[in-house]
């Protein structure tokens, strides 16, 4: 059985890899605030206290409310997210709690998908898939590279 110390370290054994991974970070959503909205959410999802850690202080920098941070756990009862937010929100759980992809269309999903459409137009839309899908990447990565938040 491995221990942790055995474990994958991304940066120094893939270092291509890496700085692939950072750009597409950079491809997503210019909207910083937004944006750790998003990361914090798939990050509690996903359960990476690592960069529930980095993404909570991010969050704050970018001008997030501690409500706001906190309530990325549960977001769908509270009024503390405009309604752009909201839609952020739940296309960010649809991308990251999709177990089976053929949910990916059924008429729940597919409201999301028009909500989504609607609330950030042209280019935007896709700058947020970017944003969830990067977050979702670096959350397993971190999760297989097992940091904890003291590294």
């Amino acid at each position: 059985m491995s221990s942790i110390s055995d474990r994958i370290h991304v940066r120094a054994q893939s270092p291509d890899g890496y700085r692939a991974l950072a750009a597409l970070t950079r491809a997503g959503h210019p909207d910083h605030a937004l944006a750790e909205i998003v990361k914090l959410r798939a990050s509690r999802v996903n359960n990476c206290r690592y960069c529930v850690d980095t993404h909570t202080e991010a969050g704050r920098k970018a001008g997030l409310t501690e409500a706001q941070i906190e309530a990325t756990a549960e977001w769908e009862g509270t009024s503390v997210f405009d309604d752009r937010q909201r839609v952020a929100l739940e296309l960010t759980d649809l991308l990251t709690c999709t177990t089976d992809l053929s949910r990916a269309e059924d008429a729940t999903a597919l409201r999301t998908w028009d909500a989504a459409a609607d609330a950030f137009p042209g280019d935007e839309v896709v700058q947020l898939v970017f944003t969830i899908a990067g977050i979702n990447t670096w959350n397993r990565m971190m999760i297989a590279e097992a940091v904890s938040a003291d590294d």
